[in-house]
């Protein structure tokens, strides 16, 4: 059973940064073939898509969060990181790692000062 597993998250101020990581383990076709994503659930509100990056290192991006933030993957370690940067208070939430339907357990992200 494919397995995902994040860490990095935390509490930061307005304008800081944070990386999140996610570590993935028995994705059957091989980590390289799997399409990842980051997801993120503000308070009352629906999930929504933050960052994806194909097989090939296409990336795409919530408007919102395009300039500020990088996904980027490393195929040798099965592992897709979250680089966030100049963190605003509306990027809190619980933040998500997703490949096909396998969703990782969620890190908790609070921009506040």
């Amino acid at each position: 059973q494919v397995q995902l597993v994040e860490s990095g998250g935390g509490l930061v101020q307005p304008g800081g940064s944070l990386r999140l990581s996610c570590v993935a383990s028995k994705i059957p076709y091989g980590f390289d073939l799997a399409e990842m994503a980051w997801y993120r659930q503000a308070p009352g509100k629906q999930r929504e898509l933050v960052a994806a990056i194909s097989i090939d290192d296409g990336t795409t991006y919530l408007r919102s969060v395009r300039g500020r933030f990088r996904i980027s993957r490393v195929n040798a370690n099965s592992t897709v990181f979250l680089q966030m940067n100049n963190l605003k208070p509306e990027d809190t939430g619980v933040y998500y790692c997703n490949t096909d339907q396998t969703w990782g357990q969620g890190i908790q992200v609070t921009v506040s000062s």
